[in-house]
């Protein structure tokens, strides 16, 4: 591990909640709640709209010196010179993502409900690992299902910190972190309210009282 991770609300963009003129200021209005890192994440397949939106969300990310990480997509992360990348099954492995990405990128490796593929990953250089889903999510209803026994377990066998994600709310998410989850990682809870400041400060909070 390299890089620095924060502790707390990692909010998650989504293309169906946040359209293309709301993007910067739903994201500031996140981080003034108390985001501590973001990711952008776009399916669209739009290579020129992900392109400009990233490097948009890359310099509001640095002047609030907050890490911006691209979803799936390590071109992409470093054309807009982001803090780093996530990969999940598909998107190539750790070690390429850091001869890509530079020896201070955060790098984070989704691991679905698999302490083995944690382990892995955090051999390989990771400097964060992924579990979920948790609860019922909307943005990915068919995803494998975690459970806090595994954060739980996660604590005497991982050094890199771990994030929880998949139908996290203000309302559960301090069960995960309980458990042990060093960052929340959502999307609906923050960017599907009308007030996106008081939905982020509600899941930061959390932190604060565990």
């Amino acid at each position: 591990m390299t890089a620095v991770v924060p502790r707390g609300l990692y909010a998650l963009t989504d293309a169906g909640l946040i359209g293309e003129d709301r993007l910067i200021p739903a994201v500031a209005a996140a981080i003034d709640g108390g985001a501590v890192m973001l990711q952008y994440r776009d399916k669209s397949g739009d290579a020129g709209k992900r392109l400009w939106e990233a490097q948009d969300l890359a310099h509001l990310c640095r002047a609030l010196r907050v890490p911006l990480i691209i979803n799936d997509d390590v071109e992409l992360a470093l054309a807009v010179g982001a803090a780093g990348v996530h990969l999940g099954r598909d998107d190539g492995d750790v070690g390429q993502a850091r001869a890509t990405l530079g020896t201070d990128a955060i790098i984070g490796v989704s691991c679905y409900d698999r302490l083995e593929l944690a382990l892995a990953a955090q051999q390989a250089g990771a400097d964060y690992v992924a579990f979920g889903a948790f609860f019922s999510s909307s943005v990915k209803p068919d995803a494998v299902r975690a459970t806090p026994e595994l954060l739980r377990q996660t604590r005497a066998q991982l050094r890199v910190p771990v994030v929880a994600i998949g139908g996290i709310t203000a309302d559960n998410g301090a069960l995960l972190v309980e458990a042990g989850a060093d960052l929340l990682a959502v999307i609906s809870d923050v960017f599907g309210h009308s007030d996106i400041r008081a939905a982020a400060q509600r899941i930061s909070a959390l932190f604060d009282k565990v």
